[in-house]
């Protein structure tokens, strides 16, 4: 949403942007008892080397392979250990997907029958650099292997399957096109001209898959055609929108909605509330005034901020110039967005401002003085943080 520009606030304040904000924790700093005297401080000495012993070992584990990987104190780690031996029988392909790192991979190979125990495959992983370098995407290996060979198959160039592509959260179309062009070395012009009218689209769409490719992890076949991919995402679509039981009737209301959520929200935990706000503006029928809709006019991305001349754009998309929704969608909303425009979070909220954009902390406001408020706290943070805003 246009955080800043939200309503008649300040005309100065800048956008901000639709990414995820990042959650910062500082280092904490310890001091021993300076007030020990021989043994007794020979021994606080003692036991405060080891803690030191500990903590590296600790933040080795975390920095290395993820906080997921660290046992739970008093409890017993999943899997129970043991290992398979040799290079494994069939083949089979796994997904590695955005944010899996540690024992989330190991526990996904050990569901998937490659590797016997998740924790025994864990601990391995963490003393291997690469594995701290594995990217998302599609894996192929080999059921019942040692953890010791499906580790070093894995972090192996040939491991990735080649038409394993990863579609994050809020893409537009086009920018879809580039990344399965990219995994798949199907020409990326080839997607623009699938006719629409073959890819069994539900009829909210009206014929316009911007909206309906759904964010996920994809392993499309050797030769499959920009067609056969497209038909995959919108096909995947479908079945979400059936789990969620989002109604025909409501099906295009709630993805535009959700379209502007994953645009605008910073936070996760903020999608709702921003849903709220939307419906509310449209309920009392105020313009949206949504700086995403205006970057999708201008298929812009890289800056948070519209300028004056932008927002006068004729575009029906322009929701400082026309009222209500956008025609459709302006990129293709994931689940947690579009659960946030099915059910928003109650509230009254008529604005909302990202007031740091390092941690995406956002403040909602019911009036217009509240919402001023906070936007000269945005407008401080992007004076202290030249190049940002």
């Amino acid at each position: 949403m246009s955080e800043s520009h939200v309503g008649d606030a300040a005309d100065s304040a800048q956008p901000l942007p639709g990414a995820r904000g990042v959650r910062r924790v500082g280092p904490r700093s310890h001091r021993p008892d300076e007030r020990g005297r021989g043994p007794a401080m020979r021994g606080c000495l003692v036991l405060f080397v080891a803690a030191l012993v500990v903590g590296a070992g600790l933040v080795f584990a975390v920095s290395t392979i993820g906080s997921s990987f660290l046992p739970k104190f008093g409890g017993v780690a999943r899997g129970g250990g043991g290992d398979y031996t040799g290079s494994g029988k069939e083949p089979v392909t796994i997904t590695v997907a955005p944010g899996d790192f540690g024992a989330k991979i190991g526990a996904t190979l050990e569901k998937a029958g490659v590797v016997k125990s998740a924790t025994t495959f864990t601990a391995l992983a963490g003393r291997n650099s690469k594995f701290s370098t594995l990217q998302p995407g599609v894996y192929q290996l080999r059921k019942q292997m040692s953890s010791a060979d499906a580790l070093a198959l894995l972090v192996s160039p040939g491991a990735k399957v080649s038409g394993g592509v990863t579609i994050p959260e809020g893409l537009w179309a086009t920018e879809i096109y580039n990344r399965l062009a990219a995994a798949t070395n199907v020409p990326v012009a080839g997607y623009a001209k699938v006719p629409t009218s073959s890819l069994g689209l539900p009829a909210a769409a009206d014929g316009k898959v911007e909206g309906y490719l759904f964010p996920s992890t994809y392993d499309f076949s050797e030769g499959s055609s920009a067609a056969s991919q497209l038909k995959e995402m919108v096909t995947r679509f479908k079945k979400e929108i059936v789990r969620l039981n989002i109604a025909d009737k409501k099906l295009a209301q709630v993805t535009t909605v959700a379209s502007l959520v994953q645009a605008e929200a910073s936070r996760p935990q903020d999608d709702g509330k921003v849903a709220r706000v939307v419906d509310n503006r449209l309920a009392q029928k105020m313009p949206l005034q949504l700086d995403s809709t205006v970057n999708y006019v201008l298929q812009k991305r890289g800056s948070v901020t519209t300028s004056d001349k932008a927002r006068e754009s004729k575009s029906s998309y322009n929701t400082y110039g026309r009222p209500g929704l956008p025609p459709g969608p302006i990129n293709n909303p994931g689940v947690t967005a579009l659960k946030a425009a099915l059910t928003p979070t109650p509230g009254d909220w008529l604005y909302f401002v990202t007031v740091d954009l390092s941690s995406g902390q956002t403040k909602f406001a019911t009036s217009l003085t509240e919402h001023n408020k906070n936007v000269r706290e945005f407008q401080s943070w992007c004076k202290g943080h030249p190049g940002k805003c």
